[in-house]
């Protein structure tokens, strides 16, 4: 028997991730950094504060839930809520999930146990905020919500707020970057260092903006730039990947990150694509041309797709069946995964893995059935 979370080599169908040569047709290719931009930012906030200041200042508490298998899934072993606001909160929804042990091969921040999550908004009153993220102290069951921000220069030279208006799916949490899934556009990147408090704003929901010396923010204490983006792009004749999640392989070599589609329409594509890391930058590697081609392109994903991870050589990817009944993981490689029906809660969304525990983590969008999960990953052996 394997120790938890020991890969067995004779099982592992996904090759290493220096063996095969790049593949071609779908590329991505980074934009420069908005140094300018988050230095005025910075500056107009009194300075960044960063994640240890963020994680010593939790404002909300997440509940310990009872696990209860027919109506959290059968593999779910651990699982959270919201407080009651975020739970049945319909402006905003979550969507994308990594951990500390993406960030760090100790699993921890500054000995934390750290969760991250992503959510949009839906603007069903009528205000688009963009997307945000969301720590969470998994020993102090604590958390905070960061907005997202893009901070430009107008025609005028004036330093203006703009909503990062993504649909956030997926987040990897890299060394110290966050990579957040951004769809047809790609993802966009963002440094855990950049975050930002904001003095005063809890009582400006509907505001975003600079007025002066005041920032207004959605009402969020805390701010994060986006400092660059993937840009999806395509060659000639070959059709655009759409970057719907993301999760983090650390246990390739190099790391890999590993995107994936959403598809809801019979013709759509439901393709899984893995790009190598510098693991120096947490970047994506790069060719002499500036583009990050991806080193495995598969088409034999599953419909409907939420999330997918690697863990113990195998894809393991999350469907939901709406807001009423629990969700399905498939797993093993692409063309020939199993189903697991009735596995993870109704609505689950993107998946993180957590190597020492042999843990699947995952989260749920539905309003009132809103958790954060741990799925036990041998399970779906």
């Amino acid at each position: 028997m394997q120790p938890a979370g020991e890969e067995d080599p004779a099982r592992s169908a996904v090759p290493s991730a220096a063996g095969p040569a790049p593949v071609m047709g779908v590329h991505l290719r980074r934009t420069d950094e908005n140094v300018r931009e988050i230095d005025a930012l910075s500056a107009l906030t009194g300075g960044a504060t960063g994640l240890e200041a963020l994680l010593a200042d939790l404002k909300h508490e997440v509940r310990r839930a009872q696990v209860v298998p027919r109506i959290l899934g059968r593999a779910v072993r651990e699982a959270w809520r919201w407080d009651a606001y975020d739970d049945r909160d319909e402006q905003w929804y979550p969507q994308g999930i990594s951990t500390s042990a993406d960030s760090s091969d100790t699993e921890d921040v500054a000995g934390r146990r750290v969760v991250v999550t992503t959510w949009y908004s839906t603007g069903k009153d009528g205000i688009r905020r963009g997307s945000r993220v969301t720590f969470v102290d998994l020993d102090s069951e604590r958390y905070r919500h960061v907005l997202l921000v893009s901070p430009v220069f107008d025609e005028a030279g004036a330093l203006t707020l703009r909503p990062m208006s993504i649909h956030a799916g997926g987040i990897v949490w890299a060394g110290p970057y966050l990579h957040i899934a951004a769809t047809g556009r790609g993802f966009v990147t963002a440094r855990v260092d950049d975050i930002m408090r904001v003095a005063g704003d809890d009582d400006h929901p509907d505001r975003l903006g600079i007025e002066g010396t005041a920032l207004h923010s959605f009402g969020h204490r805390y701010v994060l730039p986006v400092r660059s983006t993937y840009r999806a792009l395509t060659d000639e004749g070959h059709q655009k990947l759409r970057y719907s999640f993301m999760s983090l392989d650390r246990r390739s070599q190099p790391p890999t990150l590993v995107a994936g589609e959403y598809a809801l329409a019979a013709d759509a594509t439901t393709r899984l694509a893995r790009y190598p890391l510098d693991p120096a930058t947490w970047q994506l590697a790069a060719g002499d041309d500036g583009y990050s081609r991806p080193l495995a392109l598969d088409e034999g994903g599953v419909r409907q797709m939420q999330g997918a991870v690697i863990a113990a050589g195998r894809y393991h990817v999350t469907v939901s069946h709406g807001p009423w009944m629990p969700g399905t993981v498939y797993a093993g490689q692409p063309g020939s995964m199993r189903r697991r029906r009735w596995a993870v809660p109704m609505g689950p969304e993107d998946l993180s893995y957590w190597p020492s525990t042999d843990r699947l983590w995952s989260l749920t969008e539905h309003p009132r059935r809103r958790w954060i999960v741990s799925l036990d990953r041998a399970f779906f052996d």
